[in-house]
């Protein structure tokens, strides 16, 4: 059973910097995600009693703006960033496309690394042997994938990395913004293969700012406003939510 599910989550990050001998309590900012908060160690909330519910079919989109915690939202599902509390539950495959150049090795080459992402992503040796022809073929890399990956372009590189991660069909998949890369024909054949991934997994979060995008892939909404989820429902009721909150913070 594919789900995503969330309970009272809370997610630091922590600052160790000179600067952070200057904050004597607890600060919230008008307009940007969360609040910074010294209790011995400052740190920064970005996330603040998140909870969630998700089961095969939901397309979620989450709005919110820059700063919000969108970002950190996927990257917490995916568990990329531990909670300091709360709990996450999620069953099945998981394809976060958040940090899709994550883990590559400049000193590896293009075949190495798609074998690098490939174990980041949590598949087998023989799944990623089976999948690295299709995988090279896609790139149109030729020979240069025995080359150390330094040697690409940041062209190149983007073209590896959404090549491999995007060769295995998830189960629970976590797009933050809509991914863009190469020259035309490549970035038509890329969303082709995007578009396919989205619409077979079982669950898809996407962050975005583009409502087009929302309402074309989204059936949930959830708006996150500094660090917190104010709104969790149907995409069309989280717009009005969003436009909402950007009357009330207009100067």
């Amino acid at each position: 059973m594919v789900k995503v599910e969330l309970n009272n989550v809370d997610v630091d990050y922590p600052v160790h910097t000179r600067a952070s001998r200057r904050f004597l309590g607890k600060s919230e900012t008008p307009s940007v995600g969360g609040y910074v908060v010294t209790e011995g160690q400052l740190t920064v909330r970005a996330l603040e009693n998140i909870s969630l519910s998700l089961k095969p079919g939901d397309r979620l989109g989450l709005l919110g703006r820059n700063g919000a915690g969108k970002t950190t939202l996927l990257k917490t599902i995916a568990g990329i960033l531990p909670p300091v509390a709360g709990t996450i539950c999620v069953e099945g495959r998981i394809s976060p496309l958040t940090s899709i150049l994550l883990g590559l090795d400049g000193e590896s080459t293009g075949y190495e690394n798609i074998g690098i992402r490939g174990r980041l992503m949590g598949m087998s040796e023989a799944d990623i042997r089976e999948a690295t022809p299709e995988i090279a073929e896609f790139t149109e890399l030729g020979d240069f994938l025995h080359l150390p990956i330094k040697t690409y372009s940041s062209g190149m590189r983007m073209r590896l990395s959404f090549a491999t991660s995007t060769a295995f069909q998830p189960d629970v998949l976590l797009l933050d913004e809509w991914l863009g890369t190469g020259d035309i024909v490549f970035r038509e054949k890329a969303a082709k293969r995007l578009r396919k991934l989205i619409f077979e997994s079982g669950i898809f979060v996407f962050a975005s700012h583009s409502r087009d995008m929302h309402q074309r892939l989204s059936n949930k909404g959830a708006v996150i406003d500094k660090g917190r989820m104010v709104f969790f429902g149907d995409i069309e009721d989280a717009f009005r939510v969003q436009d909402e909150i950007n009357e009330t913070d207009k100067p």
